[in-house]
């Protein structure tokens, strides 16, 4: 069973994409030879991201994505993704990008942390960037795929 939730702490944040971002997801856990169980999406603030990057991690740091991993087995994806909306904002305009593409990478980003991949040293960081690229790519590709199917209706 394939089980993808998104959540928001936000009542004003909602994503409108979501039959695209599961088919992502599925064809990267499909590619990396992984199957999801379930995974939850919080889309939540940098507050809210921080007292939890405290509470369970012992960090003091604002971030963009926390990873809870709870996979029994190395086959399924079992795990809860939180992501603050704020941070995503920042790095949009940092590194000059859409929110819709920033929001994307960082969905794509959690999910390879639940896959095993991690970013502590600089070659890790390079090889989970070169991941995300790549399924960014597939993701348009996948988008086309998708919208040119349903105008066929």
């Amino acid at each position: 069973m394939f089980v993808t939730n998104f959540f928001s702490e936000n009542k004003n944040f909602k994503i409108s994409n979501k039959k695209e971002i599961r088919a992502l997801l599925k064809k990267i856990c499909k590619k990396e030879n992984k199957k999801i169980s379930f995974i939850n999406y919080v889309f939540c603030s940098d507050n809210r991201l921080l007292e939890i990057n405290k509470k369970y991690l012992n960090h003091t740091s604002l971030t963009d994505v926390v990873t809870f991993d709870f996979s029994t087995n190395k086959k399924n994806i079992e795990g809860d993704v939180y992501i603050s909306i704020d941070r995503v904002k920042e790095n949009a305009k940092k590194y000059k990008e859409t929110f819709k593409k920033e929001l994307l990478r960082i969905i794509i980003h959690g999910l390879l942390h639940l896959i095993g991949f991690l970013d502590k040293t600089k070659e890790e960081k390079n090889t989970m960037t070169l991941k995300e690229n790549e399924y960014l790519s597939l993701y348009s590709k996948l988008k086309f795929h998708v919208e040119h199917k349903q105008q066929k209706k």
